[in-house]
């Protein structure tokens, strides 16, 4: 097993795996926010026509709405249940998505300076090792391409917020999602970038509001935020 990997975080996706094209589901707030990670990404990329890699796509939610906007998307995660998933939901839909069983990491060594876009949402508090995701994703950007990732921040706000609030208050996500220690601020997340030869473009922060259930961007980072690069 790649060495970036833990166990026990497939573990936990991969027996949820059945619930991820629920929109009420477990994966709710995923369905929720990804009307606005796709038009922020789509934005900045024009993603029609262009080549586009989901690292830790899960079960599709993101490569699918991807690739409905005209970009021709490949999606790799290392559990192989939520890519069952995917495929699955392809076969509904009749999209077209590549999906693969492979670390970034190696398909880095595949595939280096491959696609116009890379994306890398609410994967990287999940990985022993960001720093090696965030180089694999850059080695897999053409030069000039871009290059997307989506965390939590870590600090006080962000532990209320996405840990008690969302896990254990309003129930948004199943106990244990997260673990606080692996949160990425936004200063550490920008400074990995640049040691991977991106150039740090954008951050903007994602907030949701309990009373009126809705999430939005702008610029509050204290929580949920994604950050943009273009490979230099």
């Amino acid at each position: 097993m790649n060495p970036n990997v833990d166990p026990a975080e497939i573990a936990k996706f991969s027996e949820l795996a059945h619930h991820w094209w629920n929109p009420s589901g477990d994966f709710k707030p995923l369905h929720d926010i990804n009307p606005l990670r796709l038009d922020y990404i789509d934005t900045r990329v024009g993603l029609n026509g262009k080549s586009v890699l989901d690292v830790g796509c899960g079960g599709g939610i993101l490569a699918e709405s991807m690739a409905v906007r005209g970009a021709a998307v490949t999606g790799i995660d290392l559990a192989e249940k939520p890519l069952m998933v995917a495929r699955l939901h392809l076969a509904e839909t009749g999209n077209q998505v590549d999906y693969r069983n492979v670390a970034a990491e190696d398909l880095a060594r595949e595939l280096p300076q491959h696609f116009d876009a890379v994306t890398c949402m609410e994967l990287l508090e999940h990985v022993p090792d960001p720093a090696s995701t965030i180089s694999a994703c850059a080695a897999l950007a053409k030069s000039g391409g871009q290059v997307f990732f989506s965390t939590i921040n870590r600090n006080l706000k962000a532990y209320l917020f996405a840990v008690v609030g969302a896990e254990y208050v309003l129930r948004m996500l199943p106990r244990g999602t997260h673990d606080y220690a692996k949160f990425i601020k936004p200063s550490e997340l920008a400074a990995l970038c640049r040691r991977a030869g991106l150039e740090v473009r954008n951050v903007t922060g994602m907030t949701y509001n309990p009373l009126t259930k809705i999430y939005a961007l702008g610029a509050d980072t204290g929580v949920n935020y994604i950050l943009h690069c273009v490979k230099v």
